[in-house]
């Protein structure tokens, strides 16, 4: 896939958000981190998850999608602030999910591609690999 220079792309799971700058060009991205960007998590309502039992998820789960809900408030906000033009972003298949109940239709706007994909932990050449293959 092509990433423009200057995208940002978001590496996330339930419990981790990396934010880059692809500093590269278009065919070959170069990923430079981003300040570490604190994530509100006090959205507990988030995917209509109320308490944990038999029927619904665990504690854990909660928290993930709360997680996911932090994330996109805080990328819908950049967006709307018109801070994001162009993005990307790779997060594992539940969080993604969790993620898009969330987007703002700004946010939707500047949305490039999404990538069902666990890479938070990864280096900066690994996403650089995955962006390049997809």
């Amino acid at each position: 896939m092509q990433v423009p220079k200057g995208a940002t792309v978001a590496v996330a799971d339930g419990e981790k958000l990396s934010l880059f700058r692809n500093s590269g060009d278009e065919t070959s991205p170069k990923l430079t981190p981003l300040p570490h960007t604190a994530v509100d998590t006090s959205n507990k309502g988030s995917g209509g998850h109320h308490g944990s039992s038999a029927a619904n998820p665990d504690d854990k789960r909660l928290d993930e999608d709360s997680f996911a809900a932090g994330i996109a408030t805080l990328l819908n906000k950049q967006a709307v602030e018109g801070k994001l033009s162009d993005l990307v972003i790779i997060a594992d298949p539940k969080t993604l999910g969790e993620l898009r109940k969330h987007y703002h239709a700004k946010l939707s706007a500047v949305l490039l591609k999404e990538i069902p994909k666990d890479l938070t932990g990864h280096s900066s050449a690994d996403i650089e690999k995955t962006l390049a293959a997809a």
